[in-house]
């Protein structure tokens, strides 16, 4: 008779491929979910000047950025031409992601405009902010140093009215805050600083420009 050796092989060959399963699934995690980084999250204190309540609804689109920019791994550069990465941290979010959502609580921190949100939500609206994300690094001003001397905040914006979709107005805002000392804490105190005073500088402008929500037609009278 063979059916013990039958039996016996037959869970030999189980085991063997519960442990590839295993293997495997090990793998994956290995790829999915990868030593998970330290994250961190930006809230900046922008500040906007005074002025009157605008009439107009506002629209915020995910800003564009290059692929470098384009992640949530906090950039470095080390060289006007390099471009790197601090190990073991992260943002919580795709840097265009975090600064969109950063933006549009700067106008509504503001008190001075109808009605603004993400381009995401679907709602209609009088303008669409459009934008560029051109840097968002820490950098090296001192070659050789230890740790980041600054960090640098470009970002490049457009007013668009809507449903023309014609440009009415367009800025850059850029600022340039130094790290204030040798912990990684400070180099995210000065990324909130200089994004603080970008979007500052941007709600503050475009809440400034003569543009009117567009009237709503009305049926001729009898």
């Amino acid at each position: 008779m063979t059916f013990g050796w039958v039996n016996h092989l037959s869970a030999a060959r189980r085991a063997a491929a519960a442990a590839a399963a295993l293997l495997l699934a090990l793998a994956a995690c290995s790829t999915i979910n990868p030593t998970a980084p330290h994250l961190y999250t930006l809230t900046p204190r922008a500040s906007i000047g005074p002025g009157p309540k605008v009439d107009w609804q506002l629209l915020v689109e995910t800003p564009v950025a290059a692929a470098g920019i384009d992640t949530p791994r906090i950039a470095l550069a080390r060289t006007p031409t390099s471009l790197d990465y601090f190990a073991d941290v992260s943002w919580a979010d795709r840097a265009p992601n975090m600064v969109q959502g950063l933006i549009v609580q700067t106008f509504e921190d503001s008190g001075r405009i109808v009605s603004v949100g993400r381009d995401t939500v679907g709602l209609r609206s009088d303008f669409m902010l459009k934008a560029e994300l051109r840097d968002f690094q820490a950098e090296y001003a001192t070659p050789g140093a230890a740790m980041p001397d600054r960090v640098h905040v470009r970002l490049s914006a457009k007013l668009v009215a809507m449903p023309r979709r014609t440009i009415e107005a367009g800025e850059t805002f850029e600022a340039t805050v130094p790290v204030r000392g040798r912990a990684f804490t400070d180099v995210i105190a000065a990324f909130d600083a200089a994004l603080g005073r970008v979007t500052g500088d941007l709600a503050t402008w475009a809440l400034a420009q003569p543009l009117a929500a567009p009237q709503t037609a009305r049926a001729p009278g009898p």
